[in-house]
């Protein structure tokens, strides 16, 4: 890194630590993390004024189920934008399930960004244009849950260059040339060594596929909240 972190992009995490019921039950609405995040994102407002992009993750979704959903905008009211995008999706089911939607269980089963985890930022573009594709959150997804990563930063490389020709040198063909994507896939390489690694130590201890799945994600520690089984 070029310098030490200052006020430029802004970060917010939310990381729920029980199911969704309990928010339900404590605060009258599922949407706690949501609206947390939207607070805590509009309290940086002036950290970031070239975009904004928010991720938003379910954490033991049945396989098939679409687990990471993302928004971003580069609009001049960013937040704004994102926000009104996904709570257009909570108003539509909200007039169409009126019966179902305050329903903890059926909102996570059935609507985008009813989960555990949100991230959020608002950038200040140090590198790039300033168009949707430089916008964090970036995401590396892949079929197995233990692989799939999504980042943001507030960081501004030097070295893109050399982390560039390292993922090369590795073999990969980065689809991108920008300092987040770079940290992506180079991130995203040792996670994937690690579940490879993993794998073959479980394989060799006699588990079946499926189990090593769930163990891999145990021992990394993607999955379990606090309260649930």
């Amino acid at each position: 890194m070029s310098e030490q972190i200052k006020h430029e992009c802004g970060i917010a995490l939310i990381r729920l630590l029980k199911p969704l019921e309990y928010y339900r039950l404590k605060y009258g609405t599922w949407q706690y993390g949501v609206n947390k995040l939207y607070l805590l994102m509009e309290k940086q407002h002036n950290r970031g004024q070239d975009g904004a992009g928010v991720v938003g993750v379910k954490i033991n979704v049945s396989p098939g189920q679409e687990y990471i959903f993302r928004h971003r905008s580069v609009d001049p009211n960013p937040i704004k934008d994102v926000f009104g995008k996904i709570y257009k999706e909570f108003n539509h089911a909200a007039i169409n399930y009126p019966q179902s939607f305050h329903d903890p269980v059926w909102a996570k089963e059935n609507l985008p960004f009813a989960g555990e985890v949100y991230l959020g930022h608002l950038r200040y573009g140090t590198f790039g244009r300033n168009s949707v594709e430089y916008t964090h959150p970036v995401m590396r997804q892949n079929n197995w849950r233990s692989r799939s990563l999504v980042l943001a930063g507030n960081f501004n490389l030097t070295n893109v260059d050399e982390l560039f020709d390292l993922l090369v040198g590795l073999g990969q063909h980065p689809k991108g040339f920008t300092d987040t994507v770079t940290i992506l896939e180079k991130v995203g390489h040792f996670i994937d060594e690690e579940n490879e690694l993993l794998f073959r130590q479980y394989k060799n201890e006699g588990f079946k596929n499926k189990e090593i799945s769930r163990l891999i994600e145990e021992k990394l520690d993607i999955r379990k909240i606090p309260g649930e089984p």
